[in-house]
């Protein structure tokens, strides 16, 4: 067989997983220790002051050993009692009014088409027609059309009904532009690790405020592995509450030492925000059309249609040939759009050759 040599670092712009720093992947390689031992205490006592500057909280940030899919579970299981209303754009917030009705509760859903943003009004007249809700989810950045709703105004009209909880996929947002949980009053904001962290798949993280983990308590049926209580008094502890996959630990130890040397998450937020006002002027000026609309853009996911004619599939491939990594289009936008994922540890110059050879493969 072959052996085939690795790909250079910085080429691989899919919309998550993202590329990994070679120091991140390094970081795995140390031994093993055990998940109750003082040095595993050690390590996470270590980063919970990082990973609460990184996620602008005062609260514990909860660290699992699962998709971000697992903290969507999690945020359903303890955070809705009967019903729950659903924003959706997108396929990821279609996920999340699956969970909802996946774990038996009601799921009132308010859609929108794809790459549209539910603007608050949508939601207040929503909330206002039909029946009481437990809980409002939404997607942030929703991955699969690049649309960057505007949580800290949803959760505002939220605020606004009593005891409704904000649920919050912050997938592609977190890390890659601002999520404020305390601050916009989120009642559980989640992330993964493979998109604007940077890291491998295969970790979450979480924040819940005082209001969720009283409705967690209070609610039967929550589960085992994504018990809220369970987790809070465990990472309270700096404890997990399971065998964590430890690799994936060390290289979160090492991004967020990364990251602080960077400048820190606003830092962070501002390189992201740089890489996508270049896709943004690099679109306009070649009359690329974006999918979302201005102002609406996620600073992590750029969703653009090709010309007239033009394949997802070819344009590629043909960027594969050249070591390049993009994304197609999500569900039914496969072959009319392609997403280009500028989040993690990219740079507006790796962005710039990418964006040379999309223009001559177009051409």
């Amino acid at each position: 067989m072959t052996a085939h040599p690795p790909p250079a670092f910085g080429k691989f712009f899919l919309p998550g997983p993202t590329d990994v720093h070679p120091d991140v992947l390094a970081a795995m390689l140390r031994p093993m220790i055990g998940h109750r031992s003082s040095r595993m205490e050690e390590l996470l006592a270590g980063m919970a002051p990082r990973l609460q500057a990184l996620c602008r909280t005062r609260r514990t940030v909860l660290v699992g050993t699962t998709s971000a899919t697992g903290f969507m579970e999690m945020a359903v299981r303890n955070g809705v009692r009967h019903r729950a209303l659903a924003v959706v754009n997108g396929a990821f917030s279609e996920r999340f009014a699956k969970l909802v009705v996946a774990t038996g509760k009601e799921c009132i859903r308010l859609d929108v088409p794809l790459g549209a943003a539910v603007e608050p009004d949508m939601l207040r007249d929503a909330l206002k027609r039909n029946p009481p809700v437990d809980a409002v989810t939404v997607v942030h950045s929703e991955t699969s059309t690049g649309v960057l709703q505007d949580v800290a105004a949803l959760a505002s009209v939220v605020h606004e009904f009593d005891d409704v909880l904000v649920l919050v996929d912050a997938v592609t947002s977190l890390a890659g532009s601002p999520v404020e949980p305390d601050r916009w009053g989120l009642d559980f904001a989640f992330t993964g690790s493979q998109k604007a962290l940077a890291l491998p798949p295969g970790l979450a993280l979480g924040v819940a405020s005082e209001r969720m983990l009283q409705r967690a308590r209070a609610l039967p049926g929550r589960g085992l592995y994504f018990d809220l209580v369970s987790f809070e008094q465990a990472s309270a502890k700096f404890q997990p509450t399971n065998t964590p996959a430890v690799p994936l630990l060390y290289a979160l130890e090492q991004q967020l030492e990364r990251i602080e040397r960077e400048g820190g998450v606003e830092a962070r937020w501002r390189r992201h925000d740089a890489m996508r006002q270049r896709a943004e002027r690099w679109a306009r000026e070649r009359g690329i059309e974006y999918l979302p609309c201005e102002g609406r853009r996620s600073w992590t996911v750029s969703c653009l249609r090709l010309p007239e004619g033009r394949s997802a599939k070819e344009l590629l491939g043909a960027l594969k040939q050249q070591g390049w990594v993009i994304g197609a289009g999500y569900g039914a936008l496969k072959e009319s759009t392609i997403r280009v994922g500028h989040m993690g540890d990219h740079t507006v110059a790796a962005l710039d050759e990418l964006l040379s050879l999309v223009e001559a493969q177009l051409a």
